[in-house]
């Protein structure tokens, strides 16, 4: 019996090597269909999309051994257009945007049902809030005076989309401005401009800057104001909490949009399950590269009730324990 031990120990060792063989060659045939790198499209920099689109980018991109980065875009409604064109593989979006695209009512391609796009997971909501300098005399919406230079963020992101609606439906009257967030902070700074309208994850590294730099009011909806907001746009009540900056002495009223990943819905299932996988079961990775993506998390999927899931991103959930209806996977 004792001789046929070593017979018997290589014929295991050799079965595990086949069998280890085996895998390996299935998971190469697995990539066989992915693509050789991938761009993320993110918005202007000094914007919470850009940061998060570009620390995510490098995150996958490492973790999955393929070439990939963020690029700079328009923002939400250029990156449903490139990523339903397939001139980038991944993105960021809101929800109001995507609704508008999926609609065919997308301002940058009116007329264009933008159905090659995909959801994949939940970022966080993008609040809108209003910054002046300290000594601009501007404390509230109603102290906004007639004619004020606004920034409004890159023209078509979701800030220049809905920001200056809102503020017309509040009777503010301005002129309109466009621009990176960096940019129009620098502007407002430099007394180019008399408010800034940001809609963008908090915290805004610009409105950040800003604070190291010189004195800041971050401006609050009233009660009535934000109601008016919520009955006439796709949005949701807000509070900005008082430790997101160090010029805010208690909690901010404000509204809000989701925030969701995006890829093209003719990706790989096998490539966009792994990049899922991989953002929804590290978030203290993702908290690293912004602390909003403490919101990245499964339990938010819910709040997407427009795009319908990748299937690959719909197998993670689905293998997780999370429910997301039939009508919402492609």
């Amino acid at each position: 019996m004792r001789n046929d031990m070593p017979k018997t120990f290589a014929l295991l060792a050799s079965s595990a090597l086949l069998v280890a063989a085996a895998s390996s060659a299935q998971a190469q045939s697995d990539r066989s269909d992915w693509p050789d790198n991938f761009t993320v499209g993110t918005a202007s920099q000094g914007g919470t999309y850009f940061v998060y689109g570009s620390g995510w980018a490098n995150f996958i991109s490492e973790e999955l051994g393929i070439s990939g980065g963020g690029e700079v875009t328009g923002g939400p409604n250029q990156n449903l257009a490139l990523v339903h064109t397939g001139e980038v593989a991944l993105g960021l979006t809101t929800m109001g945007p995507a609704a508008e695209a999926l609609a065919g009512e997308s301002p940058l391609a009116p007329g264009v049902q933008m159905d090659n796009v995909c959801a994949l997971f939940p970022m966080y909501e993008t609040p809108f809030s209003i910054t002046t300098l300290a000594d601009s005399g501007i404390d509230s919406i109603s102290d906004i005076p007639d004619g004020a230079r606004i920034g409004f963020g890159p023209a078509a992101s979701t800030s220049d989309t809905y920001f200056p609606a809102i503020l017309e439906t509040l009777g503010v009257d301005f002129e309109r401005r466009n621009g990176g967030w960096s940019d129009l902070g620098g502007q407002l700074q430099d007394g180019l401009l008399d408010v800034v309208a940001f809609a963008a994850g908090i915290p805004i590294p610009a409105v950040s800057q800003l604070e190291v730099q010189t004195d800041v009011n971050i401006i609050e909806f009233t009660e009535q104001e934000q109601q008016q907001v919520l009955d006439a746009f796709p949005v949701s009540p807000f509070m900005i909490p008082a430790s997101t900056y160090q010029t805010l002495e208690e909690d901010a009223r404000a509204v809000s949009m989701w925030n969701f990943t995006i890829a093209g819905c003719d990706l790989p299932d096998d490539f966009v399950y792994e990049i899922t996988k991989l953002s929804m079961e590290n978030n203290d990775r993702l908290r690293e590269i912004h602390r909003s993506a403490a919101f990245s998390i499964p339990e938010n999927i819910k709040y997407n009730t427009v795009l319908p899931f990748h299937p690959g991103a719909a197998r993670w959930y689905e293998e997780n324990g999370y429910e997301i209806a039939d009508d919402m996977i492609r």
